[in-house]
């Protein structure tokens, strides 16, 4: 790997994976529209896993572009952005809170792909601290002393392939659960449980900090 050296890259996939497998109001999303029975199961998890990795994709590549230290800088757009992602965390918990369950052996209705993925992709994209995360983080692994936008590509292109391996698998195991279950009643827990984390998720990124 000319562009980097294969020590750097492997410490920072290292790092990465660290803390992607801390649950953030992505993952959290991601599991609770995959908990909602009907709401795709598992050939409903891909949409929300292209979302994830298209989110983090511009969220990385904007930090990498100076965003995030904008967001570091300026609490009114910090404020606005998080507040902004909180609201539809919140929205998202409640629609799947009030879902429509289906009736027992009916085939439930799957969530249409394109409003899964720009669901994990708005909230992905708007998550101000993994912006002002990214600028701080990134840049422990570039070497002054080669090329930036190589290592750069590198470094965005491993973090978003991880990302996306990462939300692929809460999917895929809160779909298998959610798809193990047909009476209306646990289908509705499910969704309400679903539902709660979203809205949870929602109140923990309207009380984040700047900083």
């Amino acid at each position: 790997m000319a562009a980097m050296g294969w020590e750097t890259w492997v410490g920072f996939v290292a790092a990465a994976a660290i803390i992607l497998a801390i649950p953030g109001p992505t993952i959290l999303l991601v599991i609770g529209q995959s908990l909602g029975v009907g709401r795709g199961g598992r050939g409903g998890a891909w949409p929300l896993v292209a979302g994830v990795a298209a989110g983090d994709l511009v969220a990385m590549t904007l930090s990498l572009a100076g965003l995030g230290a904008l967001l570091a800088a300026s609490a009114t757009a910090f404020t606005v952005l998080k507040f902004a992602g909180a609201a539809y965390l919140v929205w998202l918990g409640v629609s799947l809170w009030r879902a429509k369950v289906p009736d027992e052996g009916e085939i439930p209705a799957a969530l249409e792909p394109w409003k899964a993925a720009r669901a994990s992709f708005i909230v992905t994209a708007l998550n101000p601290k993994s912006i002002a995360f990214f600028v701080a983080f990134v840049p422990l692994f570039i070497d002054p002393a080669r090329p930036f936008l190589p290592q750069a590509a590198i470094l965005v292109v491993t973090f978003v392939t991880l990302a996306a391996a990462n939300a692929s698998l809460y999917a895929l195991a809160a779909a298998r659960l959610a798809g193990a279950v047909r009476r209306p009643r646990v289908r509705r827990w499910f969704n309400r449980t679903g539902g709660a984390m979203l809205i949870g998720a929602g109140a923990a990124t309207a009380a984040m900090r700047q900083g």
